[in-house]
């Protein structure tokens, strides 16, 4: 027996049905995308009443502002950006931002003679924070990155390499390939790396390793210390701890480079 064919009013039938789904589906995406508009400026009006509300607030916690850089999100909002517009007006914080930026970049120079333009996260926001002094407004970590990320747009060199769950804050123009970064997170344990270590840990060939060595004691990025008891050791001056509790001055540091 042979099948019998879909006949044309089937045919017909089934696209009529195809469109008017279609149609229908037209339609209720029209409606949604109207009702999300709609509470979008439902609530851009209350964060702008949170926002002239809370300015103060605002300015002087961090708490506040990573909570209103959050609800700016959720609208596309960036309440950091250059310009007159509302946001920088109501609030100032693109001035705290830029200040703050200028204060980074202050703290980053002045420690360059030891550290070779490498600073750990926390460093800077202690010495931030020491500079600041006791009655400024509040600075978290989280403000420190995000002005970061605004100096690195600039391309001003600024840069940050993630290690041990925090962040080596870059601020010199260096190149600094995977390479380096791998081998800074290696020494962040201890604040210095071997050849030996680096070839166990990374399975590199002894050339790759004493590569990228070098390419860090040339940028000033990392001392060596030629004495020590089984081989050559290469410390970050920016992951040392006993540097961190103490200023160095660019005497101190040329005596204690070997």
């Amino acid at each position: 027996m042979h099948r019998r064919g879909v006949g044309a009013g089937a045919i017909a039938k089934k696209k009529l049905a195809e469109a008017k789904y279609k149609e229908r589906g037209n339609v209720l995406a029209e409606d949604q995308i109207a009702q999300m508009s709609k509470q979008l400026e439902t609530f851009k009006t209350h964060l702008e009443e949170f926002a002239s509300k809370h300015k103060q607030e605002i300015r002087k916690s961090s708490q506040f502002r990573v909570q209103f850089q959050e609800m700016c999100a959720t609208i596309g909002v960036d309440p950091l950006a250059s310009g007159k517009g509302f946001w920088s007006e109501m609030l100032g914080v693109g001035d705290f931002y830029y200040e703050l930026g200028v204060q980074i970049i202050e703290v980053c120079l002045a420690l360059k003679h030891r550290n070779g333009g490498l600073i750990t996260l926390e460093e800077l926001h202690h010495r931030v924070l020491k500079g600041r002094g006791k009655f400024a407004q509040d600075v978290s970590q989280d403000d420190l990155v995000r002005a970061i990320k605004k100096l690195k747009a600039m391309g001003n060199g600024f840069g940050m390499i993630p290690v041990g769950g925090s962040y080596l804050v870059q601020s010199v123009p260096a190149e600094l390939n995977m390479d380096h970064t791998v081998v800074l997170q290696l020494a962040e344990k201890k604040g210095y790396v071997t050849v030996s270590e680096i070839r166990d840990s990374l399975k590199w060939e002894r050339e790759r390793a004493c590569h990228v060595l070098d390419h860090l004691l040339k940028e000033g990025l990392a001392w060596l210390d030629s004495q020590a008891a089984v081989e050559p050791q290469y410390w970050l001056p920016a992951l040392f701890a006993e540097l961190f509790l103490q200023d160095v001055t660019p005497e101190e540091a040329s005596q204690m480079t070997p």
